[in-house]
């Protein structure tokens, strides 16, 4: 341990350090500069600062939970949870009261969970966060997530997409009406893809809704509708209102139940550009999904113009870079033979200040993009298995997101052990 941070420990000492996270520079900058202000500031300040250096960091979440020597402070970076620090149990009410009347919520209530939102952050007017607590044994808890910016939208590129699954989505975006899902697990990136084709649609001489919840972006020329489940004000019934407001295009944040999907189908038959998001571990077993909602393979196959499966994987940091030969494991994984491991180069991070000591810095998207057209619509209407239609589609072009994900292991982008991390659960 440093000098200074001898003398921050010593002044502190009821501020515990954060778990280890080898050597970190930045997480010990932020650890001494929140140990520092504990006790000479109020909880506004310290929140104010913990909120601005998250954002800094390009964190995606905030986590408060209650242990029994305090509070420990978790940020989420690239889809991974940091430890930053432990404030000591005297701070810990103060604190989360001061986030929880900020976020406009009960703080005399502990014992049920709550929803909160927090407008223009100190430093950050354009940014929002969205705050959820609950009850544990040792206290509350506090999860914030740090939404992006409003006028932060990507090109279909800087998603992740390749030059020709750009192309297609533009297609598809194209099409007069139907439906366009983005699908996969909680934290794949299906929101920003969502807001990304929306802004692509966005043009004066439409009408464009949305309907969320909660509402994560603020979109200039769009009427943006946020449910209330408090007043029985759902998906179902904020869709039934808009679809009498004559709608060009219609987001739907996410496709929960049965009568959403079968609305939001009517509504991408009837003239209407649907987009929505979807719980499904890739593009073809969304076909089985719907199947589950009650929707007919007839009302699938002339409702839905494509489907859009995606994960988010970690990229190699571009300041602890370096290039390596693989083995003959790694050969195997990459469909490359053995004998051609000193033939290419593979990337991986070696660790350092810029990127958590992870050797990785930011993340990008891996896609597969599944039209619905000729012989896989074929196949939805013959009411085939979902292999069978996941085999057909990769007979007419669909590059599956474990081919995209060995491209972007062979470019240097990110490593095989990253693409095992994400990509292994499509195996189950």
């Amino acid at each position: 341990m440093n000098e200074n941070a001898e003398h921050s420990a010593a002044a502190h000492p009821e501020v515990a350090p954060p778990v280890k996270s080898r050597g970190d520079l930045r997480q010990k900058a932020l650890t001494e500069e929140l140990s520092q202000l504990v006790d000479v500031v109020d909880p506004g300040p310290l929140v104010d600062l913990l909120l601005v250096r998250a954002f800094d960091l390009h964190a995606t979440d905030l986590h408060l939970d209650p242990v029994e020597e305090g509070l420990r402070v978790r940020l989420r970076v690239d889809g991974m949870l940091h430890d930053i620090v432990r404030l000591p149990p005297r701070v810990m009410p103060n604190v989360i009261s001061r986030i929880k009347l900020m976020a406009g919520m009960d703080i005399t209530e502990r014992r049920v969970a709550q929803d909160g939102h927090i407008a223009n952050i100190a430093g950050r007017d354009d940014r929002d966060v969205r705050v959820g607590s609950g009850p544990t044994i040792h206290g509350e808890r506090l999860v914030l997530r740090l939404m992006p910016g409003h006028s932060e939208f990507a090109s279909f590129e800087d998603l992740g997409l390749t030059e020709p699954q750009a192309q297609k989505i533009r297609r598809l975006m194209e099409s007069p009406y139907g439906m366009v899902l983005s699908v996969g697990p909680v934290g794949s990136g299906k929101s920003t893809t969502m807001y990304t084709c929306l802004e692509h649609l966005n043009d004066p001489v439409k009408s464009l809704a949305t309907i969320e919840d909660p509402v994560e972006r603020r979109i200039e020329g769009a009427n943006q509708i946020q449910v209330d489940m408090r007043i029985e004000f759902t998906f179902v019934e904020a869709l039934r209102g808009v679809l009498r407001q004559d709608p060009n295009v219609l987001m739907i944040g996410e496709i929960r139940d049965a009568e959403t999907a079968q609305i939001g189908c009517r509504a991408a038959m009837t003239g209407i550009v649907v987009l929505s998001t979807l719980h499904a571990n890739d593009a073809a077993s969304t076909v089985d999904v719907f199947h589950q909602f009650g929707i007919a393979p007839m009302f699938i196959a002339e409702s839905v113009r494509g489907i859009m499966s995606q994960r988010l994987l970690r990229k190699v940091c571009e300041h602890c870079r370096e290039t390596f030969h693989p083995d003959r494991s790694t050969c195997e994984i990459l469909g490359k033979k053995p004998d051609e491991a000193e033939s290419f180069e593979l990337a991986r991070g070696r660790g350092c200040e810029h990127c958590f000591y992870t050797g990785y810095h930011g993340r990008t998207g891996v896609f597969e993009i599944m039209s619905i057209s000729g012989t896989v619509r074929d196949a939805i209407l013959e009411g085939k298995r979902q292999h069978e239609i996941r085999h057909m589609a990769v007979e007419q072009g669909m590059q599956t997101l474990e081919m995209v994900a060995r491209r972007k292991v062979l470019d240097g982008q990110t490593t095989v052990e990253e693409m095992h991390r994400v990509l292994s659960s499509l195996g189950d």
